[in-house]
């Protein structure tokens, strides 16, 4: 059991053995130099605990030392299973003090066990937090309010810890006979955020391993190896592929795209430059998130390993395979003869140098482009660049001739032995004027790329693709497969709920599901609760979150109006964006503190366990349509009629609401009804029929109101 813990036995072998001979045991299964600060906590947490343990001596229990919650890199100091009870002990050898941080960390143990491993979802979790020289002892224990059967964190000194177990036994009138069986090999089914899944990918760990084990419905493995086999046989035939994965919101895209990356970056460990990959996104916010989130983690495992690491040469390594799509693409710019003559964009000689396989091209031979279909069309980027970028190097190209996918193919192509591009393709997600969507990729390999090999999902076909248009437009292309592998159909995001973006899919199109695939959620214990109150939905993701469980509030850019309840947009910049992910609930500038919102650009791609949806005059309900405004900046909501744009709208709000793994809030306002003694509104652009009939609708579908 070496490789889930550092050391298992019965009390009662526990009890018979030397200290020092544990310690040897703590020692031989530990991967590292255990540092003397370490063998000090883990010969006062053995000390301790063969005192503590003597009246169970001859009981059917279990002492556990540093048990490692799998693949999401935790250790809890020391779990006893005693009575059919779980007490899960956070040690902290010489402090008197509960600082909480620790409090949080060991609820966050207890909620982790609970929600993930599968022998420990019915049984009761007692959280005990040990700084050893506290003199007292919590005496009054509370269940907690979620009817889950966590107790809320205990606090101990090391005296009276023997005194605590046996109030927490009579407290809960556990027998002798209550025995947990088999819970150290119990199946693990986590679904962790998309920052600790990159940091567990960066780990070696495989998509699915880090992901929900209901192993059948979850293909994420499939479609990695599927990926992986294309680039092989690209690599051996010489040939250029092109992939195209698609998944409904939260199945995995962007973790499938970053293990291809690190799978091919990283070969047995060592950095393989000659065949490697870089993952690309035009989302901005999620690279500086989780670069910094790696480079932090990195950092502080090689301190712990007494390697000398800054954190920047931290970000620099994870920036070799994490990088910004505009960066990539203006580097190829910079190589090309300008301005473009006769339409046809041609390499400049003097500003680049042909290495032999490489060609002109870069030195990867894999480009992963996450959220592919946010390319911007040929319209946008060429007036981008007839401006000059606002990315790296500002170079100006007064003719652009190509959309930016028909660029980014045309500099893979520049490499003269192989190259693959994968491509991920979220339905419907397109949120920013100038978003191509799936159509010019297709139409680039039709027109200029013919020599490409094609390998496409069978669901982009649906109608979130292409316009459903993606047969046709393929049709007389003679390099196309269409493989299943290359579509994830189940969301990781929501564990609790895997029918939620089906739910927001049916509620944001008035489809006659929408109340049923509501009661579906409802029952899998994923709250979608209403609210007019920006102070009651502050309550409710306050009293929801427990441990280190990360809350937040959400508006589309649109959003005009929410300085009235003591909301602020998070800036744009993306280093807010890592302090608003990244921080903890003491820093201000953290998503908890909920006083700044993320909009649908900053979230994208990301994820927090509960959101508060702030909804707007935006986008109003009236008779069965959704009705779409701007707001002119001073006094006026007006009208939006560009088609385009209310896709745009619709989605945004499709991005927000599948944002929460555990629960969300939505809060319509109630508007100002409010008269001045002229008998006018006091605010004419928050009037209660601009929210009223929303509202009136998300409540015929069931929802909760609080």
């Amino acid at each position: 059991m070496a490789n889930r813990c550092l050391y298992i036995a019965s009390i009662k072998d526990f009890l018979e053995q030397e200290r020092l001979s544990v310690l040897g045991s703590l020692h031989n299964n530990y991967h590292g130099d255990a540092l003397t600060t370490t063998d000090e906590a883990w010969m006062g947490e053995i000390d301790i605990l063969q005192q503590t343990l003597i009246p169970w001596k001859e009981e059917d229990a279990q002492v556990i030392f540093e048990y490692e919650i799998p693949r999401l890199g935790k250790r809890v100091d020391v779990v006893l299973l005693l009575r059919g009870i779980i007490f899960c002990l956070e040690f902290k050898v010489g402090q008197k003090d509960a600082l909480q941080a620790d409090v949080e960390q060991v609820m966050d143990y207890a909620l982790d066990l609970k929600n993930f491993h599968r022998f420990s979802h019915d049984k009761i979790i007692v959280p005990i937090l040990i700084p050893t020289r506290r003199e007292t002892s919590t005496t009054e224990f509370q269940p907690s309010v979620y009817d889950d059967k966590i107790y809320n964190p205990i606090i101990s000194g090391a005296e009276h810890l023997q005194d605590l177990i046996i109030n927490v036994i009579n407290n809960e009138n556990a027998s002798v006979s209550g025995t947990i069986d088999n819970w150290i090999i119990s199946p693990y089914t986590p679904t962790p955020t998309i920052i600790e899944a990159a940091r567990a990918l960066y780990e070696n760990h495989s998509v699915e391993d880090i992901t929900r084990h209901e192993a059948d419905k979850v293909s994420t493995d499939r479609t990695i190896n599927y990926i992986l086999q294309i680039i092989e046989q690209s690599k051996n035939q010489k040939k250029k592929s092109i992939c195209f994965v698609t998944g409904v919101p939260g199945a995995g895209k962007t973790l499938v795209g970053l293990d291809v990356a690190i799978k091919q970056t990283y070969k047995d460990g060592e950095l393989d430059k000659e065949n490697g990959a870089v993952y690309l996104s035009g989302n901005g916010p999620l690279v500086a998130v989780l670069t910094e989130a790696l480079a932090r983690d990195n950092q502080k495992k090689c301190v712990a390993k007494g390697e000398r690491k800054t954190l920047s040469a931290s970000r620099r390594e994870v920036s070799e395979f994490i990088q910004i799509i505009h960066r990539y693409r203006d580097n190829m710019l910079a190589k090309i003869k300008n301005p473009v003559e006769n339409g046809i964009v041609e390499i400049d000689p003097e500003k680049a140098i042909h290495l032999e396989h490489t060609g002109y091209g870069e030195v990867e031979h894999v480009a992963i482009f996450d959220e592919a279909q946010r390319s911007w069309t040929h319209k946008r980027i060429a007036n981008y660049l007839k401006r000059g970028g606002t990315y790296g190097n500002k170079l100006k190209v007064p003719n652009f001739p190509m959309s930016e996918a028909e660029f980014l193919i045309w500099s893979l192509d520049q490499r003269e032995d192989w190259a693959v591009i994968v491509c991920l393709v979220g339905g419907g997600q397109e949120i920013n004027t100038g978003e191509a969507g799936i159509t010019e990729w297709i139409k680039a390999l039709n027109s200029m790329f013919k020599h490409w090999y094609v390998y496409i999902s069978n669901k982009l076909t649906d109608v979130e693709y292409a316009e459903g248009r993606v047969n046709e437009l393929l049709q007389d292309n003679d390099k196309v497969t269409f493989a299943e592998d290359l579509h994830l159909a189940v969301s990781l995001r929501s564990f609790r709920a895997e029918t939620l973006s089906a739910f927001v899919q049916s509620m944001l199109a008035f489809r006659p599901d929408a109340a049923e695939l509501y009661k579906d959620v409802d029952s899998r214990k994923y709250p979608i609760v209403l609210t007019r109150s920006m102070d009651t939905a502050r309550n409710w993701l306050r009293k929801q979150a427990r441990g280190t469980q990360q809350t937040g509030i959400l508006v589309t850019k649109v959003a005009a109006r929410f300085k009235p309840l003591a909301v602020h947009i998070l800036a744009q910049d993306e280093d807010n964006a890592v302090h608003w992910f990244l921080e903890d609930k003491t820093d201000i500038r953290s998503s908890n503190y909920l006083e700044d919102a993320a909009t649908e650009i900053q979230v994208q791609g990301l994820e927090l366990d509960y959101a508060c949806v702030l909804w707007d005059a935006d986008m109003r309900y009236v008779d069965g349509e959704w009705f779409f405004y701007k707001f002119n900046g001073k006094n006026k909501w007006n009208p939006e009629n560009n088609k385009e744009n209310q896709k745009y709208m619709l989605n945004a709000y499709r991005v927000l609401l599948t944002r929460a793994r555990q629960g969300i809030i939505i809060c319509i306002p109630k508007g100002n009804s409010r008269l001045t003694p002229e008998g006018f509104p006091e605010d004419p652009t928050r009037l209660p029929e601009f929210y009223d009939g929303t509202y009136e609708y998300l409540k015929s579908l069931g929802l909760k109101e609080l």
